[in-house]
């Protein structure tokens, strides 16, 4: 759909199936004048209705409540007229279908929402909100989430916004009158407010990579050499023997993926293959999508056996968490300390998987409490976080052209940081880049 055409859509906006109710949605300019054709009575804005619906060739189809929302006070801007008809496979099909064939066109994926965009009546980032609203995985990515439709998200860019635009009028100012030296004290105020915004999008990219997981659930790779209890853990935080447990290293030769609820929070744990020296290629691939499974995952557990020394395959595992250890929380853990303990591992946790697992998971839960709890702003999808990262390296960039006096390379760089720090919300609108974004929405929404 290009930005200018008009014609009015249609689309069923809840899923098929048995239920109560269910609503098709109608929006453009046409869209009274066509539903009027089945209710064949007059609309109150904003009351609802109960209608009586006909099919075109005056056959009953239901009783339904219906709502009128006059444009521009709906959510695409445009005239909407909603049937909230009985739920089930049959009677919303019917009324679309009627809707359709009375002069109305089904709507793509994400149109009403692309329409909302395009009429200003929400901006980019609520946008991706009501998309990942949808597909909510815990109550807390839902309360993040409604934050950013009230806009939270909106709010901390224009703010960036403007402290930028400030920075650049100091400059433009000043490069209209290049004869004359930036003031020392100005520049300096200058470089600390960047400086300032640096650490801000730095912390915001930072947190947002570590929540990631409040969206689409986290992912917690278990890791450790072989035969120190990882898929015995496995099989105790699922409450049944999902991963085969035996005294033969290297019996988990590739990556078991489960999900389970700690608390409120979605996670996603990963029993991986052992890490130690492979001794043949099956066990070597198992070995290499375990280190892939700790890049992709947003919490380590990493396993011990308390009652056997250290040896070079743990201090492998241990080299491992440290080169990791910035980037993502890890949980040391000693198991099989029924058994006696002979090693000593600072902040690891001490327990026996197969009697009682529940100092581990009281951390787990401490985590991801923390991660919901946090008042820091999340960006929501990879674009937000690659549209700040981006206007990150640019305000680094310009740093070096304001100390050396280059104003005009300098203003080069924020400005690229506006448009970037820009896109979150309201991005340059190319139809073929809104038919992309827009198009990953469910139908009718």
């Amino acid at each position: 759909m290009s930005l200018e055409e008009t014609d009015t859509i249609a689309a069923i906006a809840t899923p098929l199936g048995v239920g109560s109710i269910a609503i098709v949605r109608i929006s453009g300019a046409e869209a009274l004048k066509i539903a009027q054709k089945l209710i064949k009575k007059d609309l109150t804005p904003r009351f609802a209705h109960l209608r009586s619906i006909y099919d075109l060739d005056g056959s009953l189809m239901d009783e339904a409540i219906v709502i009128y929302f006059k444009a521009p006070f709906s959510f695409t801007g445009e005239d909407i007229v909603e049937f909230q008809c009985h739920g089930g496979v049959v009677v919303a099909k019917m009324i679309l279908d009627a809707l359709l064939r009375a002069g109305a066109r089904l709507a793509e994926p994400g149109e009403f929402s692309k329409r909302a965009f395009i009429n200003g009546k929400i901006d980019l980032s609520e946008a991706e909100a009501i998309a990942k609203i949808i597909e909510a995985k815990s109550e807390d990515a839902a309360k993040i989430l409604a934050r950013q439709l009230k806009g939270e998200l909106k709010e901390f860019v224009e703010d960036l916004r403007q402290k930028l635009i400030r920075i650049l009028a100091y400059v433009e100012v000043n490069i209209d009158y290049a004869e004359e030296d930036l003031p020392q004290n100005l520049q300096d105020k200058m470089l600390e407010q960047l400086q300032d915004i640096q650490k801000l999008l730095a912390k915001t990219v930072s947190s947002s990579k570590r929540r990631e997981g409040l969206i689409e659930g986290f992912k917690i790779a278990i890791i450790g050499k072989p035969n120190t209890g990882k898929s015995s853990l496995l099989n105790a935080l699922l409450s049944y023997e999902r991963a085969i447990v035996s005294d033969i290293a290297g019996t988990t030769r590739d990556t078991i993926e489960e999900s389970v609820r700690i608390g409120s929070h979605l996670v996603r744990f990963v029993d991986t293959a052992g890490i130690r020296e492979a001794k043949d290629e099956i066990e070597k691939i198992g070995i290499e999508r375990s280190i892939r499974a700790i890049e992709e995952s947003d919490i380590v557990i990493a396993m011990f056996d308390a009652s056997k020394p250290l040896d070079a395959e743990d201090e492998k595992i241990l080299e491992l968490i440290e080169h990791y250890r910035e980037q993502k929380d890890t949980i040391l853990v000693l198991n099989k300390i029924d058994k006696g303990k002979v090693v000593q591992i600072e902040d690891a946790i001490e327990l026996s998987v197969k009697s009682d697992i529940t100092p581990l998971v009281e951390r787990l839960q401490e985590i991801l409490d923390n991660y919901a709890n946090s008042e820091e702003i999340l960006l929501i999808s990879k674009r937000q976080i690659d549209a700040v990262q981006r206007a990150l390296e640019e305000i680094e960039a310009a740093v070096t052209p304001l100390q050396m006096g280059e104003l005009e390379i300098f203003a080069f760089h924020i400005n690229e940081a506006l448009r970037y720090i820009g896109s979150i919300t309201r991005p340059m609108q190319s139809s073929e880049l809104l038919d992309a974004m827009f198009g990953e929405f469910c139908l009718g929404k």
